[in-house]
């Protein structure tokens, strides 16, 4: 197809196409001539991928750029390719410097994020503003916390695993988290329900 009919096919506009081009992010068409060129399935795949990236995942080009780099040159394995688009989303809070105590309560869990992960900084944060809101965190209730959400993401690894393609993957990683944040929210309002019913109730 034209570039026309990419624009058209995906839904992303001309203008927008030939930046995409310029900057990067989309791979060159075969050309057909000295001004036309041809695009395929691969480039909506990967149209697909960089507007999740932006409009889901709040990227910036810088960061696009980062994840079209891993995809066109995978690390060596799956799981730092995930990874590349797992850090290029913005962390839930501003991070902070990380605390001994939040990262002795991570490693408690066995697990072993690297000392400069943001995501540290960022559960620094958060438990410092819930303990500022008066809500009573502690290494028993931050274990708990940790394992319902570990069981989460197994479910969105799992889906991630199953996709058809590296792009799929990365995609997967970068909706899947954005997109799926205010339904695990509301399904624990839900349970809070549930288990408020359950143990308050006579």
């Amino acid at each position: 197809m034209r570039i026309s009919e990419l624009a058209e096919a995906s839904g992303v506009s001309l203008p927008t196409l030939k930046y995409y081009l310029r900057e990067g992010l989309l791979m060159p068409g075969t050309a057909t001539s000295r001004t036309r060129a041809e695009y395929g399935e691969a480039h909506l795949e990967r149209l697909r991928l960089v507007r999740a990236l932006v409009e889901s995942g709040g990227l910036g080009i810088a960061g696009v750029r980062d994840v079209v780099h891993a995809l066109e040159h995978p690390p060596a394995s799956p799981h730092d390719l995930l990874g590349v688009a797992h850090h290029a989303l913005p962390p839930p809070v501003e991070p902070v410097t990380p605390s001994e105590e939040v990262v002795g309560w991570v490693r408690d869990l066995g697990w072993a994020p690297r000392p400069d992960d943001p995501l540290l900084g960022a559960l620094t944060r958060a438990v410092a503003d819930a303990r500022a809101a008066g809500v009573p965190l502690t290494a028993t209730s931050f274990t708990a916390y940790a394992e319902a959400a570990r069981r989460i993401a197994a479910v969105d690894v799992e889906v991630a695993a199953g996709a058809t393609s590296p792009a799929a993957a990365l995609h997967t990683v970068v909706v899947g988290t954005v997109m799926l944040d205010p339904l695990v929210a509301t399904l624990r309002r839900l349970a809070q329900e549930v288990e408020s019913g359950r143990v308050l109730e006579p």
